[in-house]
């Protein structure tokens, strides 16, 4: 498929849609900046298997015994069941494993058991210890929950995801606190920049059943993948566009080729300081919403092309930073005196890997270590060409329609809504998470299974105070001062209605994000006094907005409250508001929105197609070129990367 004939919907399959987003600023690019792209994608692209094993200790070899059954010749004489085995593993395929990849439950076979069983008994050469995936493939029961949150629960034990090995939360929680305790004793190092503990390593228990660490790295557990990601990396310093992008590289090699979590630091800190070139990347261990405790990270991997055009819009913003937060309601005590180092750039995704793919962030603001972003600043990246693909992926699918009140709103959403959920972004991901400090002696993770809830919410609603200000039409971001409304309604009516879309009747909700939304949209209707309110018209119901002006300050206010609670370190504050207003589901409403959307036929989760990066050369081997492909489908793709980037199994 050539640009031309570019199409950005992709395959249907269950309740995820394929979508296509397309790298326009790759033409531009010289020779040496393509070699460049094409180095740091492979090494995206090696730490696929890392990702899978992170999210679940049978991820792998479910994924291998399917991808082997399905080439089974016999296993096409039965249509219906090889039809269902198929879209199982596409879904396996697009969750990194069994468990959803936003839900975080336990997805089930729909093809029958006993001919899955007597295809595994059939295959040459046999499947290696099949039979232990049998019942956690087909017993719900068993292992049901890639993350569990729910409060009272042991989170460890009731999760399935692979970060920990017979452990239990109290056993956790209570080394990592004699690691943080030990480290502020020992007088090496600065207290005030403390490594993030346990990011990079498996808790476990050695023969003696005493708790130890298994370190990500090379040599250590997860060795092979590193390897190829390092030799990648490797490759790319012969092609870095600077020698800060070449030093940044390298420490990157060097911290994975250690462990140490110093040389993290380091890392992160000098990827901060570089701006010039047109090329960045992410690759590493990076967030924790995949541990129900918020210590350990996941693997991810993105590879971007700076959009000029659009990156005027975040380096207005960036460039006023230090107006933002003082200008901020949250209390002074909070505000950072000096804001450093703040740049956003927004930027074309040019190959998405690990965490991030097939569903992927559109916006992305690091380091998350609170030390470094107080003292170095850090770097935020809205992914235009994802939000463009987004857009043109649903227009005309009927949404607005069914669940915007009127036409008045409607026509303020289609005139604003792309700008403004642009803006948002940026202004969530350049100023929110990079605003406010903690106070003296207040831990990073003191809120517990409850801190990435509260710091979604925190540059949340950051965005939705700061989009409705003066300051943004005088900056010439948005042309008028009534474009926030398309903002402000299409946030509520999200957090109130339609996210629950991706809730399974019966299901509390449990993922960070989707919590952030429905606390803030709940406690600003708890608290609305007519300002918002939800109606039923012609037996539907809708959200109303009857005070625009009212809802800014009711953000002002929960901004101030999430604020004091981040910076406090309150954690009982941080879980009475995510139990009170972010968890649960009224399932009369629930219904009548999964009922809504299904009249809709619109698939309620998307990600995205890599483009295939192929190198042209000439008759002595030498590189003449880069090129995108977009045409290869979503198996051909899949198949493609567990044969070529199959690194633990």
């Amino acid at each position: 498929m050539t640009s031309e004939e570019f199409s950005f919907t992709g395959e249907r399959f269950a309740d995820l849609q394929l979508l296509r987003y397309q790298v326009k600023g790759f033409e531009r690019l010289s020779l040496r900046q393509k070699l460049l792209l094409y180095c740091l994608s492979k090494a995206t692209l090696y730490g696929r298997d890392i990702t899978f094993d992170q999210q679940g200790k049978y991820n792998l070899r479910i994924r291998k015994l399917l991808e082997s059954v399905l080439a089974e010749p016999s296993a096409k004489q039965n249509v219906r069941e090889y039809q269902a085995l198929e879209t199982y593993l596409k879904r396996v395929w697009f969750s990194n494993g069994i468990y959803h990849h936003y839900g975080c439950e336990k997805f089930m076979p729909e093809f029958d058991k006993d001919w899955f069983c007597g295809l595994c008994q059939r295959m040459t050469p046999p499947q290696q210890d099949w039979e232990e995936l049998i019942p956690v493939m087909f017993n719900p029961d068993l292992l049901p929950k890639r993350v569990n949150k729910q409060d009272g629960e042991d989170l460890i034990l009731t999760s399935a995801c692979h970060f920990y090995e017979g452990v239990t939360q109290t056993e956790v929680e209570a080394y990592y606190a004699r690691q943080k305790e030990a480290f502020e004793q020992s007088g090496v190092g600065d207290k005030n920049e403390p490594p993030s503990f346990g990011l990079n390593t498996t808790l476990t228990k050695n023969e003696n059943g005493e708790l130890e660490e298994l370190t990500w790295k090379i040599g250590g557990r997860y060795g092979e993948a590193l390897r190829q990601i390092v030799c990648w990396l490797n490759k790319a310093k012969d092609y870095a566009e600077s020698e800060q992008q070449r030093k940044v590289i390298q420490l990157l090699v060097d911290y994975y080729q250690s462990g140490d979590l110093k040389d993290f630091d380091r890392y992160s800190i000098e990827w901060v300081k570089t701006h010039d070139g047109d090329i960045d990347f992410i690759n590493g261990f990076i967030e924790v919403y995949g541990d129900p405790l918020g210590i350990k990270a996941t693997w991810e991997g993105i590879v971007e092309v700076k959009d000029e055009e659009a990156t005027k819009r975040t380096r207005t913003i960036s460039s006023n930073a230090q107006w933002f937060e003082d200008n901020s309601p949250v209390d002074p005590r909070f505000k950072k005196p000096v804001v450093k180092g703040v740049s956003a750039n927004a930027v074309e995704a040019a190959m998405l890997g690990g965490e991030e793919y097939p569903s992927t962030a559109i916006g992305i603001n690091l380091p998350n270590a609170d030390w470094i972003r107080a003292e170095y600043g850090s770097k935020s990246v809205t992914i235009s060409n994802l939000t463009h693909a987004y857009s043109q992926a649903a227009k005309g699918n009927g949404f607005r329609e069914e669940f915007v009140i009127d036409k008045e709103t409607i026509d303020i959403i289609d005139r604003y809504g792309d700008l403004c959920d642009d803006l948002h972004t940026d202004l969530h991901e350049c100023l929110g998470h990079g605003s406010g400090r903690l106070l003296d002696g207040v831990a990073p993770d003191a809120l517990k299974a409850y801190g990435n809830t509260i710091e979604e919410a925190r540059a949340d609603l950051f965005g939705l105070y700061y989009i409705a200000d003066e300051k943004l039409v005088e900056l010439g971001l948005l042309p008028d001062g009534d474009a926030y409304r398309s903002n402000y309604y299409t946030y509520l009516m999200n957090g109130l209605l339609t996210q629950l879309v991706r809730i399974k009747p019966g299901h509390m909700i449990e993922e960070a994000h989707m919590r952030n939304r429905s606390l803030i949209a709940h406690w600003v209707l708890a608290h609305a006094d007519g300002a918002v309110e939800l109606v039923r018209r012609d037996g539907k119901t809708f959200v109303r907005v009857n005070d625009y002006v009212a809802l800014r300050q009711l953000f002002a206010t929960l901004l101030k409250e999430v604020q004091r609670i981040k910076s406090e370190g309150d954690y009982e504050a941080a879980r009475q508001l995510v139990e009170n207003y972010g968890v649960q589901v009224d399932g009369q409403l629930h219904q009548e929105v999964l009922s809504r959307y299904e009249a809709l036929n619109i698939a309620p989760y998307k990600g995205f197609l890599n483009p295939r990066m192929i190198v042209e050369t000439d008759k002595d081997g030498q590189p003449m070129d880069v090129r995108l492909d977009y045409s290869e489908t979503y198996s051909e793709q899949m198949l493609r990367y567990s044969r070529d980037y199959a690194t633990l199994i």
